[in-house]
């Protein structure tokens, strides 16, 4: 578990820093910052961001196994796991806009990104409640 929760961690923070350096990406016009941007957008995507969702998955399944039968028959998992699909689609929109970046394509505006960068805060809440609180729900 603990591995889980540290992978989750490392995660949570490509999650939360990657969409605010495309705020400040989407904000410059200089050459030689864009490229700054690029190289620390590809850095945190591909050597932080995307080997913690990988191990927080694989710890994830791994504690799954432990007790199937368990999880399997409670709510509050089930919408851990579709919060943590939700997730892996905006993990993948991440990639997405840093090839756009990358690509001299982008084509939000910084306002955009501020919106972007608050959607895994919801994300957090649901999961750490409902791993937390295991809440009864639908009866």
């Amino acid at each position: 578990m603990a591995f889980h929760i540290i992978s989750m961690v490392t995660w949570f923070a490509g999650l939360f820093y990657l969409p605010r350096l495309y705020v400040y990406h989407a904000m410059t016009n200089d050459p030689q910052t864009s490229h700054t941007f690029k190289t620390m957008e590809r850095k945190l995507f591909f050597g932080i961001m995307t080997p913690g969702a990988v191990l927080t998955i694989f710890f994830g399944v791994w504690l799954y196994l432990l007790n199937p039968s368990y999880y399997l028959h409670q709510a509050w998992m089930w919408l851990k796991l579709f919060s943590v699909l939700c997730l892996v689609i905006f993990h993948a929109c991440c990639g997405y806009y840093w090839w756009q970046f990358k690509q001299e394509r982008n084509c939000h505006g910084h306002k955009f990104y501020r919106f972007f960068n608050e959607i895994p805060t919801i994300f957090l809440f649901v999961i750490i409640i409902m791993v937390i609180v295991k809440p009864v729900m639908f009866g």
